[in-house]
């Protein structure tokens, strides 16, 4: 068949480790042989961002913006012992919350449900979709370890005048202190982008945070978040008969276990962090969740949910050929290429990524998977796990017959 043309890049955003030997040869078995590939390439491998002092993560944002449309392998967040292995001079902050930031977009994560694994949670029978803040509170700040006995103090100077200080604590001996913040734009950005997802899926909303704890930090979350409502989009709900709920943190908690699932639970930032691994583990596996960052002017960001598979990549440097899911990776490269072909009115390449994700499933769904699923399926045919290569050739068979239908 002809390769499909493509028009417009996409910005393709290279990670690390065991993903990034996986980027390669997706592209290399699942989509060049069909698709006229064009992309705008980005390093963002650990390597490369010490060679650039991370630079090359801002230059992939900004991209981004100029592109509408980006795919991103995961990538590492050094800590310490990363530091050492890899000989860098600075502990490199995450490229996520770099290109987060930037872009100033919500992040959704959603489970790819296949026959045959059951959600450990019996009753959920819908995905259940993350948004996740994806700006400012503890990602973006401020520390300090506590040496000895002082005063610890929350100070504003306000430009116009507005001066504000109050005591913290004060300490008695050594302990730790930690300044976050957020902005009045950026959560009604992050308001608008869940209402909007909830509108364009026809799914209900639920927002929660702890407000009755945190009587101004949290209160104005959910403050921007009614008010937005109210003003901007009750009639449009109520239009389509979805539903707008908020709901304390820990409520929210034990109401999505007893729930059946369909619906989107929007999270503040550690939040959102937190609950999609606990929504995606419970679902199969943090290697069958979409995510995609959406920023409230149109741009779309799509990545693997899960990180580089460290001890897999160790594996294979020692000539092993280990059995690492890649279906995440798969649907990070066929939402970024179904979402350029329908910004560019391209509908090969919108049909193309859809048959994709049907072979990738129906790979499953015949008992042919990887080792981390095989545990988990429950399936009528016998589970065949298999290493990644033969798991991303026998998809190609599924794609093939897909295509000449």
């Amino acid at each position: 068949m002809e390769k499909i043309k493509m028009t417009t890049p996409l910005v393709e955003l290279d990670g690390d480790e065991m993903t990034r030997i996986l980027w390669a040869d997706i592209k290399s078995v699942l989509l060049e042989p069909y698709i006229d590939l064009k992309t705008v390439y980005f390093d963002l491998g650990l390597p490369e961002r010490e060679k650039t002092a991370d630079q090359v993560t801002v230059d992939s944002a900004n991209a981004i913006k100029e592109y509408g449309v980006g795919v991103k392998c995961a990538t590492i967040t050094p800590n310490a012992q990363r530091v050492e292995e890899y000989q860098l001079t600075e502990m490199w902050k995450s490229p996520n919350g770099t290109i987060r930031a930037i872009l100033d977009g919500t992040v959704f994560r959603a489970p790819i449900m296949v026959k045959g694994i059951s959600p450990v949670v019996k009753n959920w029978k819908e995905p259940i979709t993350i948004a996740r803040h994806a700006y400012g509170d503890v990602y973006r700040c401020v520390e300090y370890r506590v040496p000895g006995p002082g005063v610890a103090e929350l100070v504003f100077s306000g430009k116009g005048g507005t001066d504000f200080r109050q005591t913290i604590f004060d300490f008695d001996g050594a302990g730790v202190i930690q300044g976050q913040y957020n902005k009045d734009e950026s959560i009604s950005s992050f308001a608008r982008s869940c209402f909007q997802f909830a509108i364009d899926t026809r799914q209900d909303l639920w927002f929660s945070t702890k407000d009755t704890i945190s009587k101004k930090y949290d209160h104005t979350f959910k403050d921007i978040f009614a008010d937005i409502y109210e003003a901007e989009y009750k009639a449009q709900f109520e239009a389509l008969g979805i539903t707008y709920f908020y709901t304390l943190i820990d409520d929210a908690v034990a109401r999505v276990i007893r729930s059946k699932g369909g619906f989107i639970w929007a999270c503040k930032n550690y939040d959102g962090d937190v609950m999609s691994d606990m929504v995606s583990t419970a679902f199969g596996s943090l290697a069958m969740m979409t995510s995609v960052l959406v920023s409230p002017d149109g741009k779309y960001e799509y990545e693997a949910a899960h990180g580089t598979v460290t001890q897999h990549y160790y594996r294979y440097l020692q000539g092993e050929n280990p059995s690492t899911n890649p279906m995440a990776t798969i649907f990070a490269w066929t939402g970024a290429l179904a979402k350029r072909g329908e910004l560019d009115g391209n509908a090969a390449l919108t049909e193309f990524a859809h048959k994709l994700e049907q072979a990738s499933v129906a790979t499953i769904e015949s008992g042919v998977m990887t080792k981390d699923l095989a545990g988990l399926w429950e399936g009528e045919l016998p589970a065949t796990a298999v290493d990644s290569g033969v798991f991303l050739q026998s998809i190609r068979i599924n794609l093939e017959k897909l295509l000449e239908a």
